[in-house]
């Protein structure tokens, strides 16, 4: 955990944020590294490798008021169909909530807290005045030459009580609930900013058979892939074919959580994950930009 917060080191610029994600498609990838180079949007290109700008066939960006847009090619679970090439769209993600500065230090309060609120809490033990048995002196206080003793309840006695033992308590930390959406906009700004998010358009899988979506994933390189979904259920087919693979698993976006976003290698999100995460995180409409120094 501690190497998933130190990989998201570094600082990325505080971009304005967008309404409404959208597809947009792009020409060929000349011709948008033309026009990023004309928009003086070329330094953002570490955010993701696919990053690229709008194509020049007539589609106009989002204004944002001057501040440079991010963008991140799609992809696609569901096996295209020939000369079709599912990264020649993009999506637009809202900079508020994808491309927020780094902070180490909210990351690790959020994992924090989830790790404390997991603890059961159950340990528990007796003390002497629990433990079953008879009150009385084992022997006299003095006479013996040996040490004094009082009942067989005695914490120094075998199968007495335990002295300042563990009981049942609740290990549940209180956190903020902003530092915590501070650190949703945080931890997934880290997994762009290491191009290991990506988007599809959708997460449903036309079948149930595992063979066939175990091959997929292979195919794509995504081993070890947390899949997110906006909508209130996991999709049936994603569920039933991927429930038993080892190195996959499926979350909606309102169960996601800032730990297993840290954890899970790579993340793939639906549009719909998308949209949600914007409108759960991102600044609402009305409240001035801050500057954020670097």
């Amino acid at each position: 955990m501690l190497s998933a917060i130190r990989r998201a080191l570094g600082q990325t610029p505080q971009l304005a944020r967008r309404h409404l994600s959208t597809a947009v498609p792009s020409a060929a990838h000349s011709t948008a590294a033309e026009h990023l180079a004309n928009q003086g949007l070329r330094e953002t290109a570490h955010a993701s490798s696919s990053l690229l700008a709008p194509n020049a066939s007539g589609v106009s960006p989002v204004s944002f008021a001057g501040v440079r847009p991010l963008y991140l090619s799609m992809s696609s679970l569901i096996r295209p169909e020939e000369n079709v090439d599912p990264s020649d769209e993009l999506v637009e993600l809202d900079p508020d909530v994808f491309a927020h500065p780094i902070r180490r230090d909210i990351l690790h309060l959020c994992v924090v807290h989830y790790l404390d609120c997991q603890r059961q809490g159950s340990a528990s033990t007796k003390t002497r005045g629990e433990v079953r048995g008879s009150g009385r002196k084992i022997r006299p206080q003095k006479g013996s030459g040996r040490a004094r003793l009082g009942d067989g309840q005695s914490p120094m006695l075998r199968g007495g009580g335990v002295a300042f033992g563990p009981k049942p308590r609740d290990f549940a930390t209180k956190l903020n609930r902003k530092v915590i959406a501070m650190g949703m906009r945080v931890a997934l700004s880290a997994r762009v900013k290491e191009n290991s998010l990506g988007v599809v358009r959708s997460l449903e899988w036309p079948g149930t058979k595992t063979r066939e979506l175990d091959q997929r994933i292979q195919e794509l390189g995504w081993r070890r892939t947390l899949f997110v979904t906006g909508h209130e259920e996991i999709p049936d087919g994603l569920w039933r074919a991927g429930a038993n693979l080892t190195g996959v698993d499926m979350v909606t976006a309102e169960d996601l959580d800032v730990y297993h976003t840290l954890k899970w290698p790579r993340l793939v999100l639906d549009l719909e994950a998308v949209e949600w995460f914007e409108q759960a995180l991102g600044r609402p409409k009305g409240v001035a930009h801050r500057e954020y120094k670097p």
